[in-house]
Formats: structure tokens, C-alpha cells, sequence
């Protein structure tokens, strides 16, 4: 079971940021091959939830404010995984801290740009898929929206 840790961008300590950074970079410029600019000035107005493992960062996503990615809706992104934590259910962990987060805090439901291929994950998280396939940084990615829970 994952430890999480939610912190606005004000709140995170330097080796906290130094070590979300890391894990991005792990995940999408590293082992997905994909060169990117990763630091687009919306960090500084989204909180960041972190998922720790025995005081490692294995897992982390950040949550964004309603008209930060889109006018209507709050958005989840940066959704990563370490390599050698994955299939051990902590994707499923952080995506559920998550939208309890997004529920709680922000007003409208929740809207992602998801990679195409992890379609039927969040599907099972209650994202409906509401585009066709297009490439965002030259990997196919789908829009979904989860409806805010009561």
C-alpha cells in the first residue's frame, strides 16, 4: 500500500520537487522516448500528489485546477509509475487518491488526456472516452471525462 502525500507546488520541498522532476523524466522522456517540455509553467498553481513505497517515490500525478488544461474541468496529469513498481496496483492507487482529491476540492468533473493504450484502465475508473484518437507529442492519446462524484 502506497503512503501519498498531497502538496501544493508552494509546499514541496526542494528534494520533493527534485525527486517528481526525476520520475516524470524517468517515465516519459526516458523510457518512453519522448522529448518533450516537460516544465510548462503549470506546476506553480496544481498540487502534486506523491506515492511513496518505504520512503522512495514510486508513483505520482498532478492535479490541476479547473481552466488550467481545460475551461470546464479540473484535470489529472503527469500520471507516472516507476519501472520497478509497476503491476503491483499503485497506478490504480494514485489514480483513486486522485479523484478523491479532484472531487473533494475542485467544483467540476475531471477531464485527461490519457495515452490510447491505457483506455480500458481508466475506463474502469469511470472515465468515458470523449475523442478519437490523436497524437499529443507524437503519442496517441484519447480526451476522457469522469463526472464529479457526490
Amino acid at each position: 500500500m502506497l503512503q501519498f502525500s498531497i502538496k501544493h507546488f508552494n509546499e514541496l520541498t526542494t528534494l520533493e520537487l527534485y525527486s517528481l522532476l526525476s520520475l516524470r523524466a524517468e517515465v516519459f522522456v526516458v523510457e518512453q522516448c519522448c522529448a518533450y517540455q516537460d516544465c510548462d509553467h503549470k506546476d506553480q498553481n496544481s498540487y502534486h500528489l506523491l506515492g511513496y513505497d518505504m520512503n522512495e517515490l514510486v508513483a505520482y500525478a498532478r492535479l490541476l485546477p479547473v481552466g488550467m488544461s481545460y475551461e470546464h474541468y479540473c484535470s489529472i496529469g503527469r500520471v507516472a509509475t516507476s519501472l520497478n513498481a509497476r503491476n503491483k496496483g499503485y497506478g490504480k492507487q494514485l489514480m483513486i487518491e486522485a479523484i478523491r482529491f479532484c472531487d473533494h476540492h475542485f467544483s467540476n468533473g475531471i477531464k485527461i488526456s490519457a495515452q490510447a493504450y491505457l483506455e480500458k484502465f481508466y475506463q474502469a475508473l469511470g472515465f468515458i472516452t470523449v475523442s478519437t484518437p490523436y497524437l499529443e507529442d507524437d503519442i496517441p492519446h484519447i480526451a476522457m471525462i469522469k463526472e464529479k462524484q457526490l
